[in-house]
Order: C-alpha cells, then sequence, then structure tokens
C-alpha cells in the first residue's frame, strides 16, 4: 500500500507492507494490528520490510491473529546518507510525517495505539534516533526503537559537514537530555566482525546515554540467535517491561519463553523417583525413558572441598528444571541463571558461598519418550579451574600473549568438561561475547578481539571459558598475530587513509616545488619527501600536551579546534604506532597510486599520439585568455546552479585532458629531435628542441603530481555528486552542497595551472614559501582531518592557492 507524499518531498514515500490475503483485507486502511515503522539505511530499499514482515506474519497466524504487526516502510530513494549528509534532516522531517500518518489511520479503533515502534538499519536507525531533536516532535510518539547495525557514535566517513553537525547534534541531544528518553526502550544491535561497512565499536550508543532503557549488543554475544524467539512480549506500555524483555532475548537467554513475574519458589509435583547423588562428579544419559525422576544433591558434604557446582544437560531445551532445596518442601528456581549455547546446550555455575542457607541441589527430570539427553554435574574448586595469564603490548611475540586486549590487561581462563568443545569469550564491561564449538580432537583458532575499548574506572578481565571433554587432553597457546593487530588497525582507522595518501603526496608536490628538477618523477620524489619524522612527532607532541590543563587553555584561546587525535584517544582508540602504520599505509597507495596513474598516462597518450598526431611546439603560453576566462565563469555558474562536485569532476576532466595533449607533445617533441639527430640539422634546432624537451618534462611531472592531489580531491566529492546526479529528477540544483564555494575557486585555480609551467615558477619570489608550505599544511590535515575528511580539501586549496601566486609574482 502506497502513501503520497509528492508535494513536501517528492522524492520520499511510506508503504504498508502486505502479502497474500493479508494484503487485500487491509487494502481499505482498516489496520487492526501493531504499528511498527522500518527505516532502511545508506542505499537501502524500502523493500527489505519483507524479512520482518513476512516472519512477524506467520508468528501472527500461529496465535490466530490474537495479536499482530502492521508493517509500514519509508521508500528513501536508496539516497547515500552514510556518505552525503545533506538529506538526512530531510529524512527525519519525513518520517516524523510519516508518524502521524501512520496513527491517523488507527484514530478510529477502540484502543488506538499512541505510539509506535521503529525499527531502523544502518543510518535509518540515526534518523529515528534524530526525530528526538525536532522542535515540535512528542517522544511519546515512540516506544521502542530497535536499530541494526547503526553506526552511533560517529560516521564511517566524514566526508561533509553536514554529516558531522548532524551527529554531534543527535548524540548531544541524547546526553543532555537523557532524563527525558526515559520512556523510550531503545536497542541497538551490532554486526560482528563480519560488518566490514559498520565495525561494532560505532553501533553502540554513547556511554553517557545509556540509561536503564538503553542496551547495545553485538549479534555474536546474542544467546539463541539460530532459533526463534518469543517477539510479541516485547509490546508493552512499561518500559521497565519492555527492558526485561530484551535482557531476556538479547543478553541471557535461558531457553525458556519470558515470564514478566517468574516464580522464585516453586514445588516440586509428580510421583517421580527420587534418586540421591553424592559423588562429586556425575553424569547421566537416558534415552526414551518414561519415568521421571528427581536427582538430589546434597550439599553439606561438598562445601569444604569445593567452591562451586557446574550442571549442564544437552539436547533438552524446555523440559528439565534446576532448582535448589531451601527449606523444607520450599524450592528455589534458578531456571534463569542458565547459559544457552549452540546445539541445545544450557550450563549454569553456581558459587556455593552466594548461597549458604542451601541444603540440596534438586534436577527435575520429566519423562522424554523418544529423546536422547545427557546430564553432567560437577563439584570443583575454583583456584583449580582458572589460570590468570597477562595481556601485554603490541611487541610480546610470546606464545602467551592474547591479541588485541588493553595493555597491562590479564585474560582468565576457565575450564569445564564436556564434549566436544565450546568456547566462550566472555568480554565483561560489554554484551560482545562469542562462542566458538569444535569437535574432538581438532585445532580450533579464536582471536581474542575488542570492538569497544575497556571503560577507565572498569577493573574487570575479560574471560575465555573453555567446555572441554575430561577424557581427552588439550593445549592451549595464547601468541600474538601481527595480521589480525593490522587488520584491527584497519578495520578502526580505515576512514582516515584518505588523509595520510593526500598528505603523502602533499608532501610530495612540496619536494617537487623546492628542487624543480627533472629528474625526479613523482614516485621518486614520494620516497625522498614523505617520512613519517617530519609530521608524527609534533602531532605526537600536541597530543600529549592537550593532557594538561594549561595548555588545553592555551589552545582554545587560540579558538583552535580539538586534535583528532586527542579525541581517539580520549576513546581510548588510540597509540602513537597507529598513526605511524597508517602513514606508511598510505606512502604505499600513494607510491603505487602514482605509478599506476603516470603508466595509465602514458598508454592514453601514446593513443591519442597515433590517433591525432598533436602540434609539436605550444602556439599559447599565455595563463589568462578570453577563452580561458569564459570557461571558468561557465563552471564557476555551474557549480552555483546546480553541484560543486559536478563542476570539480568537469575540470578534473579537461585537465587530465589538457595532460593527455601534452604527454602527447613531448612524445612527438622527442621523436622530432631523434629524426633531427639522424638528420644532422642544426645545432639551434637540436638546442630548441632540447630545452623543449626539458621545460616540457618538467611542467608534466609537476602537472601530474597536482592531478594525483585533485583525483583525490575528487573522490572525497564524489559522492554528493551521485546523489545530485540521482535527484537530478527533483531539483536541478543540490541543496545543500557541501562542496559549492570550494568548487568555484578549485576552478580559478587549476584552469591557471594547467596552463602553467615550471619555468614560470623558478622565477618566482614565494617560490621558496610555496615549497615549504605544503610540510606544516600536511601535519595540520593530519591533525584535523582524520575525523573530518572534509577538511582535506581545503588545505590542497591553499597549497594550490600558493602555486597560482608563483606563476603570477
Amino acid at each position: 500500500m502506497f502513501f503520497n507524499f509528492s508535494r513536501r518531498y517528492p522524492a520520499y514515500e511510506l508503504y504498508l507492507y502486505g502479502e497474500g490475503n493479508y494484503a487485500e483485507e487491509n487494502k481499505n486502511l482498516l489496520l487492526t494490528g501493531i504499528p511498527v515503522l522500518f527505516l532502511p539505511g545508506n542505499a537501502g530499499s524500502y523493500k527489505q520490510v519483507r524479512s520482518l514482515g513476512s516472519i512477524a506474519l506467520r508468528k501472527a497466524e500461529d496465535v490466530d491473529f490474537k495479536y499482530h504487526f502492521n508493517f509500514f516502510s519509508v521508500n528513501f530513494n536508496e539516497e547515500l546518507v552514510a556518505l552525503y549528509g545533506g538529506s538526512l534532516q530531510r529524512q527525519t522531517k519525513f518520517v516524523h510525517e510519516c508518524i502521524k500518518v501512520i496513527l491517523k489511520l488507527y484514530r478510529n479503533r477502540e484502543f488506538a495505539p499512541t505510539s509506535v515502534a521503529i525499527v531502523g538499519h544502518s543510518m535509518g536507525g540515526l534518523v529515528a534516533r534524530a526525530l528526538l531533536t525536532l522542535k515540535n516532535f512528542k517522544p511519546e510518539l515512540i516506544n521502542l526503537l530497535i536499530t541494526q547495525a547503526t553506526p552511533h557514535v560517529a560516521p564511517v566517513m566524514p566526508l561533509d559537514r553536514y554529516l558531522t553537525d548532524f551527529y554531534t547534534a543527535v548524540n548531544n541531544h541524547w546526553i543532555l537530555k537523557a532524563q527525558d528518553l526515559r520512556n523510550l526502550t531503545t536497542l541497538s544491535v551490532a554486526g560482528g566482525f563480519r560488518d566490514y561497512q559498520v565495525r561494532s565499536g560505532l553501533a553502540f550508543l554513547p556511554r553517557l546515554s545509556q540509561h536503564d532503557s538503553a542496551l547495545s549488543v553485538v549479534s555474536s554475544a546474542v544467546p539463541r540467535v539460530w532459533a526463534s524467539t518469543d517477539h510479541l512480549s516485547i509490546i508493552t506500555e512499561d518500559p521497565k517491561k519492555r527492558m526485561s524483555v530484551l535482557n531476556h532475548h538479547f543478553v541471557r537467554h535461558p531457553a525458556k519463553i519470558f515470564e514478566e513475574n517468574p516464580e522464585a519458589f516453586t514445588g516440586l509435583t509428580g510421583a517421580f523417583i527420587w534418586i540421591t547423588v553424592k559423588a562429586s562428579k556425575w553424569t547421566y544419559s537416558v534415552y526414551n525413558d518414561s519415568n521421571g525422576k528427581y536427582f538430589t544433591f546434597p550439599l553439606a558434604s561438598h562445601r569444604k572441598s569445593y567452591s562451586h557446582v557446574y550442571c549442564e544437560n544437552s539436547m533438552l531445551v524446555r523440559k528439565s528444571f534446576f532448582n535448589v532445596w531451601r527449606y523444607v518442601q520450599s524450592w528455589l528456581s534458578l531456571f534463569f541463571l542458565f547459559l544457552f549455547f549452540p546445539f541445545y546446550f544450557k550450563v549454569v555455575i553456581l558459587k556455593l558461598q552466594d548461597y549458604p542457607s542451601l541444603s540440596h541441589i534438586v534436577i527435575q527430570v520429566p519423562p522424554t519418550v523418544g529423546n536422547k539427553y545427557t546430564l553432567d554435574c560437577e563439584f570443583f574448586k575454583e583456584d583449580s579451574r582458572r589460570v590468570q595469564l597477562p595481556v601485554t603490548h603490541l611487541f610480546s611475540f610470546g606464545k602467551y600473549t592474547i591479541l588485541l586486549l588493553e595493555k597491562n590487561e590479564k585474560l582468565i581462563l576457565l575450564t569445564f568438561e564436556r564434549k566436544p568443545s565450546v568456547y566462550r569469550l566472555h568480554i565483561p564491561w560489554s554484551h560482545e561475547d562469542s562462542v566458538a564449538v569444535a569437535k574432538v580432537p581438532s585445532s580450533t583458532e579464536i582471536s581474542a578481539k575488542l570492538h569497544i575499548a575497556q571503560p577507565q574506572n572498569d577493573s574487570r578481565v575479560p574471560e575465555l571459558n573453555i567446555y572441554s571433554s575430561s577424557d581427552c587432553q588439550y593445549e592451549v597457546i595464547l601468541k600474538t598475530s601481527l595480521l589480525q593487530i593490522l587488520g584491527q588497525i584497519i578495520r578502526f582507522h580505515a576512514g582516515a587513509l584518505p588523509v595520510y595518501v593526500v598528505s603523502n603526496i602533499l608532501l610530495t608536490y612540496g619536494g617537487q616545488l623546492s628542487t624543480l628538477i627533472s629528474a625526479g618523477n613523482f614516485s621518486l620524489e614520494l620516497v625522498r619527501t614523505a617520512k613519517p619524522y617530519k609530521v608524527e612527532p609534533l602531532l605526537s607532541i600536541v597530543v600529549f600536551l592537550q593532557g594538561f590543563n594549561w595548555f588545553r587553555e592555551i589552545w582554545e584561546s587560540l579558538s583552535l579546534p580539538e586534535v583528532d587525535a586527542a579525541v581517539l584517544s580520549s576513546q581510548d582508540a588510540w597509540f602513537p604506532l597507529v598513526s605511524l602504520i597508517l602513514f606508511l599505509l598510505g606512502t604505499g597507495i600513494a607510491y603505487w597510486n602514482g605509478v599506476f596513474f603516470s603508466t595509465s598516462l602514458r598508454l592514453f597518450s601514446s593513443l591519442w599520439l597515433t590517433l591525432f598526431r598533436p602540434t609539436v611546439l605550444r602556439k599559447d603560453n599565455k595563463l589568462i585568455t578570453p577563452r580561458r576566462f569564459c570557461v571558468v565563469l561557465s563552471l564557476a555558474l555551474v557549480s552555483w546552479t546546480t553541484c560543486g562536485a559536478f563542476a570539480v569532476f568537469l575540470i578534473y576532466l579537461q585537465y587530465l585532458f589538457k595532460v593527455l595533449k601534452e604527454t602527447s607533445q613531448n612524445f612527438s617533441i622527442y621523436t622530432v629531435k631523434n629524426q633531427s639527430s639522424m638528420d644532422s640539422t642544426s645545432k639551434a634546432t637540436q638546442s630548441l628542441c632540447n630545452s623543449t624537451i626539458a621545460e616540457g618534462i618538467s611542467s608534466l611531472k609537476m602537472h601530474v603530481t597536482i592531478l594525483n592531489l585533485f583525483t583525490w580531491i575528487v573522490l572525497l566529492n564524489l559522492p554528493s555528486l551521485i546523489y545530485w546526479l540521482k535527484n537530478l529528477r527533483y531539483s536541478v540544483r543540490l541543496d545543500p552542497d557541501p562542496c559549492r564555494s570550494t568548487a568555484i575557486i578549485l576552478v580559478c585555480i587549476l584552469e591557471i595551472l594547467m596552463n602553467s609551467s615550471t619555468s614560470e615558477v623558478k622565477s618566482s619570489k614565494l617560490l621558496k614559501i610555496a615549497a615549504k608550505v605544503p610540510l606544516p599544511l600536511s601535519v595540520a590535515m593530519l591533525a584535523f582531518g582524520r575525523m573530518h575528511l572534509y577538511k582535506v580539501p581545503h588545505f590542497v586549496t591553499f597549497s594550490l592557492i600558493l602555486h597560482v601566486l608563483c606563476c603570477i609574482v
């Protein structure tokens, strides 16, 4: 079912999901279900709601539609909102209108809903959170918000200021207005290590906003993600109950349907056989047993020798109960203390000291005809099963080291006996546990990687729980994996790589300006000038000094923005070696990018020379001509009336075409020189050819470096160009445009530079200044551009302006 908003929001649409008879019944919009609104994410389709709506419909049919959902979905025209933030505010306002329209559909119902539940995927979850920042939005319109792989903390690629400003506004509102959000239950589910687009650390709600009604989990830590859950109990007006349901399903699922008030004490009924077990280690396997049994374990004889009791059952989901005998005929149910693992393997561990008044443990086994299962119980001392190992820093290559946990942390190994082996890595300060299952015998590798760093005031340590078989021998080796470390660095900081690449190219550009020698091409100059010791020490010193109040006061008095590395360091997501590694990666990318660019240029120029045979001598050496002035005005008009990124792309194509012509022209001159030397022509002609070739090669190498710089500017502005092209049928002008003013400046600069030569720059009085400026600009770019990629073109533009002045002055 489609709802029309074409007047105010021509690119967006609202749909009601339906299939089969359900769709036919709801054609008249006489809805009786619970409204749920699905918001797709970056480049997401409104049709993704089918995966939710179809399952919900099947479950509603199972209960004869006693409860059912009406799923609505928003079509955002598959906009790239993760890369272009100019439409996020528009999407937020449209969702507000959708909520009002949805609730109007129920106004004639006897018990009309006053709020909706929202499921947001990726950036759709951020748009849902942004609803609360609207002036006219009533928070009571939303009772439940579930986000899937939503980058709540920061954008994955901060390519424009509209995106970063939107994040700042949303997160600040949720932090400052946390008390006003107590009636809104929020769940954020991260994708884990297999989500290569949004790392799970970004999907955790900001810690200051994690009040009692917010929960963040990683999908690998969600119990029973491989099995169905009870979805109906989530809909309630009580925020505390909603939060209890979320904790039940997403934190600690005991393989039992949620109960609002589970019976703490229960009576044991039924004519079952009572069996007393006095052994400290006990196993019971049964197949096709028609008689129920009660197994009792007296605790008095075990308290002196043991500290814990461990019980498990396998292949028995909901038919066994674990109780403890506290007083005569009074039983305390511990069903909700179970941990549930794959293959229907349930575990409970009790610390006897926490239950000093308990006298017996009782396991109730009901009749299970046709089923086979195994029960295991064991009393043990914690010291015999717990091994605490140190986790050291990056350069620890010993086999006892676990990868990528915080420095000076310790890893605790807890071993329990079972078959096959189950390994659980438990991170106590966040819900990001992971479980691995292995057959015996086998070799299993577990990467102890973190999604978020340990809070500063949290002294708890990670635990690796090993549920192994008692009749096998195991060897546990802890070691550092450099590949995994590099993978974590890329996962956390890959978005900053363009900054390091451009910084390397900018250093190369400054080196070429300082020498202007024909022998030094881009790759050689990159190797010579792009050195990490030129930029990294200064950055490290600034970050270190910002830890002192007096330096921060001086820094703020100068109205300087906070250094990005200091912000990341405060989030425990940064250490000095990260910047060095990223710089070296940026050097490698810049080098091979230069090799690829130069090789492609030669190939295309050879093709150009074959097809067109350009003239040998240049006819016009003027920087500014009436024709070029008209081109600048035309592109500036394009930037102002349509899209700045489009004007940047056009001037880039013009510059590239110009360099192709210059390259083919140099080949042509080189051919003329060889022919003249073979024909023994005059020395004047040969001298002219030599000087022309030398000047042409020197100028061409400078143009290639500028094109390398400009290529990255085009790439950083490409998302807004794609967005503009996709929405061209709705509006010719991109509004807001993140690069309109920058595009006009770049058009003027590049129209001059593409017609310049090194002979003009060599004689300039500003050459020394222009050659030295790229170094501090590279440092500033790394200081302020890591978390604000849209600032990178500004530093490059400033350097190119000095180059233009060198051509004129």
